[in-house]
């Protein structure tokens, strides 16, 4: 029965969200957005390596380096929406995905794919950093229920994005690969057409105008707004972010991997890493989105990641030496409980970088908060395998007592930052 209510009282929320009609338009543009990216994410190796006919040493260093060009996606497009608005912003981002995708069919060569695919992970950043800010100026307060609602809808965009691409990568052949990346730019085309039916955001509206009659009297415009680039404190929250981000590598990349490499589990439990996470993050967001209405609920709830990191981390460890039984219990236990620091890490995430911006310049500041994110998908899985999984389980207890301290020094200087800005 309780679960029979948590489930009505989704569905509820997701036909009645914050923002009303334009918050439900652009959780639909989400749940888009976010198939055409699963089907991406899960056929563009083999894409590269059928059609493209690239080794396996040029698609990671691709893959790499686009991550590397996704970190400049969110403040370019922070800067934008400033002077813009964030609407065509997001817009634009979804265009450039459409076009560099596209171009990605007719590239058979390493250097043009290298530019396009870069370009279309500059332009999903973008649209990340674009996603959030819209959400932010849409929901107002209630950001953080809204957080957990688009949380919900991005999940169930990434299941059904790889349930297509499971269909073509089961036919297997070029024709099937090709009609994949089709439906990817189909997905990015009608993400674009349903948030050109949005309306700009009232403050961010409002702020752009003021910016305009700035410009035309000749005033200082944008160049008088706070700069994050030189707000020491909030960099220092931006980077001890990317460190409370490593829940994705871990799941990811290094519970799979250990796990294949390091312990005598069964290599068929590793699809089950990703269906927990599913499951866990559809029944639980919005729980843990309740325990955060407020800024400094967020600052004390930090350390709560930093302790589900390290018992994942733990569990991996113990996981070493174990048997198969002990080993795949202890692994899915790791699972569960990366995937709680994966919850509590998008409220509190969301919540201070607004929480810590001023409002005037916000989209510029929210712009470098997505940075974050966008460099640790970069690093984090050379952190993973360079350094974690080659040190064993002294690697993953390091990992885990690491991100704890991060944590706490996240929720000092939130602190600290809140006490002096409100």
């Amino acid at each position: 029965m309780a679960g029979s209510a948590g489930t009505e009282g989704l569905l509820a929320q997701l036909r009645r969200p914050p923002g009303g009609r334009d918050g439900r338009t652009m959780l639909l543009a989400l749940f888009v957005d976010r198939t055409g990216t699963g089907v991406w994410a899960a056929a563009c190796v083999l894409y590269f390596t059928e059609v493209g006919r690239l080794t396996a040493a040029q698609v990671g260093l691709l893959l790499g380096v686009s991550s590397v060009a996704g970190i400049a996606g969110t403040p370019l497009a922070g800067r934008l929406a400033a002077s813009w608005g964030v609407r065509p912003v997001l817009i634009g981002c979804h265009l450039l995905r459409v076009a560099a995708l596209t171009a990605v069919l007719f590239c058979s060569a390493f250097a043009p794919l290298l530019l396009v695919v870069a370009l279309a992970t500059l332009g999903d950043r973008a649209a990340r950093a674009m996603e959030m800010l819209y959400a932010t100026e849409v929901a107002g307060e209630r950001r953080s229920a809204y957080r957990a609602l688009s949380r919900t809808a991005m999940n169930a965009g990434y299941a059904a994005g790889a349930g297509l691409a499971a269909l073509g990568l089961a036919v297997g052949t070029p024709a099937a690969y090709r009609a994949l990346v089709v439906a990817d730019v189909a997905s990015f085309l009608v993400a674009a057409a349903l948030v050109a039916t949005l309306r700009e955001p009232r403050r961010a509206a409002a702020a752009q105008d003021a910016r305009a009659t700035a410009a035309a009297d000749g005033s200082a415009g944008l160049a008088g707004r706070p700069n994050p680039w030189r707000d020491a404190g909030y960099l220092r929250f931006v980077a001890l972010d990317a460190v409370l981000t490593i829940d994705d590598a871990i799941l990811n990349v290094g519970l799979p991997l250990w796990l294949i490499h390091s312990t005598r589990a069964p290599h068929a439990l590793v699809p089950a890493f990703l269906a927990i996470n599913t499951v866990v993050v559809v029944l639980a967001q919005l729980r843990v989105s309740a325990l955060v209405s407020t800024a400094r609920q967020a600052v004390r709830v930090v350390p709560l990641y930093g302790f589900a990191v390290l018992g994942c981390c733990a569990a991996a460890a113990l996981a070493h030496r174990t048997g198969a039984v002990a080993a795949s219990v202890l692994l899915l236990v790791a699972a569960v409980l990366v995937t709680l620091a994966e919850l509590v890490r998008s409220v509190v995430s969301w919540e201070l970088s607004v929480a810590l911006a001023p409002e005037r310049a916000r989209p510029e500041y929210l712009g470098v908060a997505g940075m974050a994110h966008s460099t640790e998908k970069a690093a984090g899985p050379l952190l993973l395998t360079g350094a974690v999984l080659a040190t064993g389980p002294l690697g993953w207890l390091t990992l885990g007592a690491a991100t704890t301290a991060a944590a706490y020094a996240q929720r000092r200087y939130g602190t600290v930052r809140l006490s002096v800005t409100r």
